[in-house]
């Protein structure tokens, strides 16, 4: 399908998902939420895609939420009608209209089966920066610029970025960057390890590039999955022996895969290997393991 706010190519494996509205330096509007949403849907449903890279069209990453609405923008009341109230009187927060688009964009990459990276070529502030908490692997133009600026707007933090800051970069340093909303320089995010690389602009699409294709040409594509949910769960986990009991059953199953087979004979023949299983297919019948009520 065409989309309306981005761009969706697919070449050698490797999916880039370009923001694109340049001409809004990329700002978020509730279209382009929609189909982020239902571009990472697609990418997990293809068995040609097994890696992807975010990306923005001309200077900017991603603005943050698109201000058009002016002082209304953040009113949801304004922007999608009153929400339901409950019988006091009071505001039902079960309402699907209290949700937070922002969270929604952050959920569904967590929830994404393949490994992704974001490579940030210019300003990404707010959301535009709060969606990239939950990829895997960030990766800084020198012209890429950051800021939590909620606090300077009134607002709180967003998209979920209350969990998944703190686990990207430490309490402290999350805390300061919330605390202030100023925006800091791609030296600064990488000394405060929210991006794992600064390289020159015109580089940083081919660096992202070589990076994905490290992961598709080398690795098992199921096994790439199961690696980054267990990562990723793992971090809510109050013992290792969680994460004992998830790796035991995910090993038993790897270890008795055709994958597991080949990447072991393809070491000891001193040969690529060559893996065929496939997401979602060939996952164990045990994934998702965290619907589980023993792992709720």
């Amino acid at each position: 399908m065409a989309y309306e706010t981005l761009k969706y190519e697919v070449a050698e494996q490797i999916l880039t998902i370009t923001l694109n509205r340049p001409e809004k330096l990329n700002a978020c509007n509730s279209v382009m939420e929609r189909e982020i949403v239902d571009a990472f849907d697609r990418a997990d449903g293809d068995n040609d895609v097994l890696a992807i890279i975010v990306t923005g069209e001309g200077r900017a990453f991603c603005a943050g939420a698109d201000l058009s609405l002016g002082a209304d923008t953040f009113d949801r009341d304004v922007r999608r009608g009153p929400v339901k109230l409950l019988p006091d009187g009071k505001v039902d927060y079960s309402d699907p209209s209290v949700s937070d688009g922002g969270g929604k964009i952050a959920m569904r990459i967590f929830r994404c089966l393949k490994p992704v990276i974001a490579a940030v070529n210019g300003p990404a502030v707010g959301m535009g920066l709060t969606m990239q908490l939950a990829m895997d692997i960030r990766i800084a133009s020198d012209a890429a610029r950051f800021g939590f600026v909620f606090s300077q707007r009134g607002l709180v933090s967003e998209g979920a970025s209350s969990w998944f800051l703190p686990r990207v970069v430490g309490i402290a340093q999350a805390l300061e960057w919330s605390y202030t909303g100023r925006i800091f320089t791609a030296e600064e995010a990488f000394a405060g390890r929210l991006v794992s690389k600064i390289v020159r602009a015109d580089r940083l699409l081919p660096i992202a590039r070589a990076l994905a294709h490290e992961i598709v040409d080398k690795t098992s594509p199921v096994s790439i999955t199961m690696i980054r949910q267990l990562m990723w769960r793992m971090l809510g986990a109050d013992d290792p022996m969680e994460a004992h009991k998830i790796e035991s059953r995910s090993m038993y199953a790897r270890g008795r895969s055709a994958d597991a087979k080949e990447g072991v004979m393809a070491f000891l023949e001193k040969r690529p290997a060559v893996f065929k299983d496939r997401v979602p297919a060939d996952l164990p019948d045990f994934f998702p393991w965290w619907k589980e009520r023993e792992y709720e």
